[in-house]
C-alpha cells in the first residue's frame, strides 16, 4: 500500500504516525519517547515498502543538537561532587564497564550479533551517543538501537519498581513536556551557531563520531565555564530525535526484524546480568560505605539517566552523589567505547584465525 504513494505523502503520514505513536508511549511514561516514537513508526514504514531515507545534513545536524544536550547536563555541582569521591564513582564505573564489554565479547564471539554490534549494544549506558557512535566505527546502528533502548527500558523500569515497591516510595511524576517554553532568542541563535562550527570542525577534521563529540566537549566547556548559556527549546530537541529515529528505523527490514526476535532472549539475558550487578553495588556501597539504599541503587543503575534522574530528584535521596556517578559512567563510557569496541574486535579476529588455522 505505501509503495503507491507519492513521497510526500509518505513523509506525511511518517510524521503523523511518529507524532501518534510518541504521544502514546509519552502518555505511559515510556523512557525515550520522543526518539522511540519516530524509530517505531519508521521501522513499520520500512518494512511495508515505504522506501525512504532521511537525507544526511538534517541527520548531522541531529547529532550536533544531542551533543549539545549532553553538554547541558554536565553542571559545576556534579562536577563538584565527582571530586569529592572520584575513587569510588571511577572504580563502580569501570566496573560496570568491564562488565558490559564481557557480555558484549561473549555475545560478539557466540555471533549472536554481527562484528562488534553487540558490544556498542551491551554499552552501560549513553544509548543515544552509543547509537550515534556505533555507525563511525561500523557496526549495525539497528541492532545498536534495539539493544541499548531495551536496556533503557529494563532499567529505567527497575528502577522506578525499586522505589515505589522495596523502598515504598511514591511514583516519581516527570514534570510536563513544554514544547513552547519562553525563549532566550539570543542564548539559541549563540547556541546554534557554536554548536553548528563545532560539528562542521568535527566533519573536517575526520573525528568519529565528531559531529556530536565535539559540539559536546566545546559546548560543556563554555557552559561550565559560565561563558555561553545552552538553550534548546524541547521542539528543537524533538526534532532532533525525529531524524535520529528515522535515520535509524528506516534502515530496517523485515530479515533484521527476524534477526532482532531471535536475539532477544540472549539480549534480555545480558541486560538482567546488568542490572543485578548494579543492584549488588549498591548492596556494597550501603554496607561498606552506609550510603543510604536507595541512593546507592540508583546511582549504580546501569543506564537510563534521564529517568533515573526524575526518580532521584522526586525522592528523599543523595541527588548530586546519584547524579555524579550516573554522570561518570556516562563519561568514561563515550571516551572508553571506541576503544574497547576495537580491543574486543582484534581479539575476535585473532581467535577466528587461530582456529581457521
Amino acid at each position: 500500500m505505501l509503495t503507491a504513494l507519492p513521497v510526500s505523502a509518505k513523509w506525511l503520514l511518517l510524521l503523523l504516525a511518529s507524532g501518534a505513536v510518541a504521544g502514546a508511549l509519552e502518555y505511559v511514561r515510556f523512557p525515550a519517547a520522543l526518539l522511540l516514537g519516530p524509530m517505531v513508526a519508521a521501522i513499520v514504514f520500512a518494512t511495508n515498502g515505504a522506501r525512504l531515507a532521511l537525507p544526511r545534513p538534517p541527520y548531522i545536524a541531529a547529532q550536533a543538537l544531542v551533543g549539545c544536550m549532553i553538554a547541558e547536563s554536565l553542571s559545576g555541582d556534579i562536577l563538584r561532587r565527582f571530586f569529592q569521591d572520584w575513587p569510588l564513582f571511577i572504580g563502580a564505573t569501570l566496573s560496570v564497564i568491564a562488565l558490559s564489554s564481557v557480555l558484549g565479547y561473549v555475545m560478539a564471539k557466540r555471533q549472536v550479533l554481527p562484528g562488534t554490534t553487540a558490544v556498542w549494544g551491551s554499552s552501560a549506558g549513553a544509548a543515544s551517543a552509543m547509537v550515534l557512535m556505533a555507525e563511525a566505527y561500523g557496526a549495525d546502528t539497528r541492532l545498536v538501537a534495539f539493544m541499548q533502548y531495551s536496556r533503557v527500558l529494563c532499567v529505567a523500569s527497575a528502577a522506578a519498581g525499586m522505589a515505589a515497591f522495596v523502598f515504598n516510595i511514591a511514583g516519581a511524576v516527570p514534570p510536563p513536556l513544554v514544547f513552547f517554553p519562553p525563549l532566550d532568542v539570543m542564548a539559541l541563535a549563540e547556541t546554534l551557531a557554536i554548536t553548528a562550527v563545532s560539528s562542521a570542525a568535527g566533519h573536517y577534521l575526520k573525528v568519529p563520531a565528531g559531529t556530536m563529540l565535539v559540539p559536546m566537549l566545546v559546548m560543556a566547556v563554555l557552559h561550565s565555564l559560565g561563558w555561553v548559556t545552552i538553550e534548546l527549546p524541547l521542539w528543537l530537541l524533538a526534532a532532533a530525535y525525529t531524524m535520529v529515529g528515522w535515520r535509524i528505523g528506516l534502515a530496517f527490514t523485515r530479515r533484521l526484524l527476524l534477526h532482532a526476535a531471535k536475539a532477544l532472549p540472549q539480549v534480555a539475558l545480558s541486560i538482567l546480568i546488568l542490572i543485578s550487578f548494579g543492584g549488588c553495588l549498591a548492596f556494597l556501597l550501603w554496607y561498606l560505605l552506609g550510603v543510604d539504599p536507595l541512593t546507592a541503587y540508583l546511582a549504580t543503575s546501569p543506564g537510563g539517566l534521564d529517568s533515573v534522574a526524575i526518580i532521584a530528584a522526586t525522592t528523599h535521596v543523595d541527588l548530586p552523589f546519584v547524579l555524579a556517578l550516573q554522570t561518570a559512567r556516562f563519561l568514561l563510557i563515550l571516551a572508553l567505547g571506541p576503544s574497547i569496541s576495537k580491543l574486543i574486535a582484534n581479539r575476535i579476529k585473532l581467535s577466528q584465525t587461530g582456529t581457521t588455522a
